[in-house]
């Protein structure tokens, strides 16, 4: 059994999946493209979820998110659902688009951090070596719009939803800078000053190396049904947590683990008949089986 989650509202957390078999599901399209921006502005809409930067490359996604409500485990089941039958209605499959594997969902603590991870999520597919530069991907990649202050559109994928249903014919994502992150437009500069440091760094390498980029063209053109050629690392650290120094990561796998202390102590309890109150940011047991929860300390 995994261990419990501790779900705080006022989070960030940076959300990632694969696709099974490492295959390219989620090839840039204009339908794909349009579908998985329509999914995730119905689940962020649905749950209050603050979205800051969504990147999709061909078998996977990262997605960085502000979760104000403590609502993130239904946005992410809500989102993965959405895009997985939607996408298997447009690729004609029947099973599983996600990899067997749960979603990695990292906490992320502190200013810095959050503007790291989206310096590495917007950047990725120039690391990856698809494209040189980063608004040359083809696919969902919200820098620009995150840059420019433009909301993400889509349409109600035909291929999937009813038209006489309930899902809205239109959809508008605004990418959001959180007021607890700080000043948008400090945040949008480091990003942008980020990416951009990104993007020189890796066309030295290539220079020094002779690597080559992929290219949009070749991204577009290859099938669904492929899959990298590169050997997939395995057995890697699953991290529950993100810090810009190690200090500030001791100090939240402290607090963690005196929540699963405290966790362990209310289920025992519990579980034995007797009158249990379970740790403020306990979520499965206590949405699904109403158990009481401690308030919150500050």
């Amino acid at each position: 059994m995994t261990r419990p989650r501790e779900i705080l509202p006022s989070s960030f957390y940076m959300l990632n999946r694969r696709c099974t078999q490492r295959q390219f599901l989620l090839r840039p399209d204009d339908e794909t493209n349009n579908a998985i921006i329509y999914c995730l502005a119905v689940a962020a809409e649905r749950f209050g979820i603050d979205v800051i930067l969504p990147v999709v490359e061909s078998n996977h996604h990262h997605t960085t998110i502000f979760d104000r409500y403590g609502r993130e485990p239904e946005f992410t089941e809500h989102f993965h659902k959405l895009v997985a039958r939607c996408m298997n209605a447009l690729r004609g499959r029947w099973e599983n688009l996600w990899s067997s594997e749960p979603a990695c969902t990292v906490k992320l603590i502190g200013r810095e951090t959050v503007i790291k991870k989206l310096v590495y999520a917007a950047s990725n597919p120039v690391k990856d070596r698809l494209v040189d530069r980063v608004h040359h991907w083809p696919g969902v990649n919200g820098y620009r719009n995150l840059m420019s202050g433009r909301a993400l559109t889509a349409t109600r994928p035909r291929h999937f939803f009813s038209d006489d249903g309930v899902m809205p014919e239109t959809v508008t994502l605004h990418l959001t800078i959180p007021p607890e992150l700080g000043s948008p437009q400090e945040i949008i500069e480091a990003v942008r000053e980020g990416v951009e440091a990104v993007e020189r760094d890796v066309a030295t390498e290539r220079r020094n190396t002779g690597a080559r980029v992929l290219g949009r063209r070749a991204v577009l053109a290859q099938c669904w049904r492929d899959s990298p050629t590169s050997r997939e690392p395995r057995r890697n650290l699953r991290p529950r947590f993100a810090a810009a120094d190690s200090d500030a990561r001791v100090r939240a796998l402290l607090r963690y683990r005196a929540f699963l202390h405290a966790y362990d102590e209310a289920r025992h309890r519990h579980r034995s008949g007797q009158s249990a109150l379970f740790p403020y940011g306990t979520y499965w047991l206590h949405r699904f089986v109403n158990v009481p929860i401690a308030p919150p300390t500050n």
